[in-house]
């Protein structure tokens, strides 16, 4: 088993009598270190959130996968979970905490009430349709409450969405 095997690294290793050296593109660098070094804000307001927080726990230890520490404040984190209901009164405040996370930004729905507002919003005029009319969604969670599973297989899909994206092409496309 030689280095290569080892390395879940994106470039490729160039073995030399001297030593080994990678070989890789910045935009792929910069993007592994964005997607697993994740630090998302939990904004949880039922029985979706209850799920998110055993995802934490020893049992499923989402810090394995690069999400480690939730955050408290918006201004430290690059990911925000909503899981539960939103209602027409908590629209705002969702939408400022989106608004004070730095760029890039990315959002994980989680549960029916987070993305289609679930049973509620049949039988009440104050629960929000789906957050995806306030905040651009990257990820859905289906789910009544989803399991903690789906939530990591979510932020899973999250990191391949990271690491494909265009880092410095992107930035060029913005100038123009």
């Amino acid at each position: 088993m030689g280095l290569k095997d080892k390395l879940e690294f994106p470039g490729q290793v160039h073995e030399t009598p001297d030593g080994s050296f990678i070989v890789s593109q910045l935009d792929n660098l910069i993007n592994w270190a964005r997607a697993n070094s994740m630090w998302p804000l939990a904004f949880g307001t039922s029985c979706c959130a209850i799920e998110m927080m055993h995802t934490v726990n020893a049992k499923y230890d989402w810090s394995r996968f690069g999400f480690e520490v939730m955050r408290a404040t918006p201004r430290q984190s690059d990911l925000i979970i909503v899981s539960g209901t939103i209602t027409m009164k908590m629209a705002p405040v969702l939408k400022r905490l989106y608004d004070q996370m730095p760029e890039p930004r990315y959002v994980i729905a989680m549960g029916a009430c987070t993305i289609s507002g679930g049973p509620f919003f049949y039988n009440t005029y104050s629960v929000v349709k789906g957050i995806d009319h306030i905040l651009p969604v990257d990820v859905f969670v289906p789910g009544c409450p989803p399991r903690p599973e789906a939530l990591l297989h979510s932020m899973m899909a999250l990191q391949e969405k990271i690491k494909n994206e265009p880092y410095f092409r992107k930035a060029k496309e913005e100038a123009k």
